[in-house]
């Protein structure tokens, strides 16, 4: 069965491109395209996509408000977010809204296929070391970012002594792999433990995880580490 791809920027020529690319590849399907985050909501909601590949900065409703409609209204399509190194406040605000990751426009060709099947597979697209690093360069914008009271998710009081190690470890950047090797279990392991932290958060990916650790002080960006 196909994945089916919304594509959604501003720039003709970089829908083409992308268009072009994704169309080529097994296995995937570009069943829309939009011009603007408002067009893009609405064929979300029609069409329901697997994945979405949405522009940041777009006329009549940025990607950021978009992404935050589409992941609301429809909680299976997701949302993989475009952005550049100079717009890198704005890719954290687009991991706020819902995103499961982001990609550069200058990304290569096998790179973007990668990204649109890894997030469709319910998977965060970024690697855990570039989202530590993202994080660590704007942790000073979370705080920034309006939040209900109270700040602590009573679910975090759910988790279990060693779920909120393995969170402890997405959040300091460690793949299942190496996660697994530190706490000396399989990697099976691991990811049942990640996934059991996603259902009890109510988080849809482990970007979002990683978000929210820094969020409620469970993690510190480096540079603020205690003694």
């Amino acid at each position: 069965m196909s994945i089916r791809v919304l594509l959604a920027d501003d720039q003709e020529l970089l829908r083409f491109g992308f268009r072009t690319i994704l169309s080529q590849a097994p296995g995937i399907e570009v069943v829309a395209e939009a011009g603007d985050g408002a067009v893009a909501i609405e064929l979300a909601a029609r069409l329901v996509p697997d994945v979405v590949v949405m522009d940041i900065r777009m006329p009549v409703t940025d990607g950021i408000a978009a992404t935050r409609q589409i992941v609301e209204s429809a909680p299976s399509v997701r949302v993989l977010a475009i952005t550049t190194f100079d717009m890198d406040e704005y890719a954290l605000g687009v991991l706020h809204a819902g995103a499961s990751g982001f990609i550069l426009k200058d990304v290569r060709p096998r790179e973007l296929v990668e990204a649109v099947r890894t997030v469709a597979a319910g998977d965060a697209v970024v690697s855990p070391r570039i989202t530590r690093l993202l994080l660590d360069r704007y942790a000073p914008l979370l705080a920034s970012v309006p939040r209900p009271e109270p700040s602590m998710p009573p679910a975090v009081a759910s988790l279990t002594e060693r779920e909120h190690e393995v969170l402890r470890k997405v959040a300091d950047g460690l793949s299942n792999a190496e996660i697994a090797a530190q706490l000396f279990v399989s990697e099976a392991t691991v990811k049942s433990h990640v996934g059991r932290i996603l259902s009890k958060l109510d988080l849809r990916d482990r970007v979002q995880a990683v978000v929210l650790a820094y969020e409620i002080g469970l993690v510190r960006p480096a540079g603020e580490q205690g003694p």
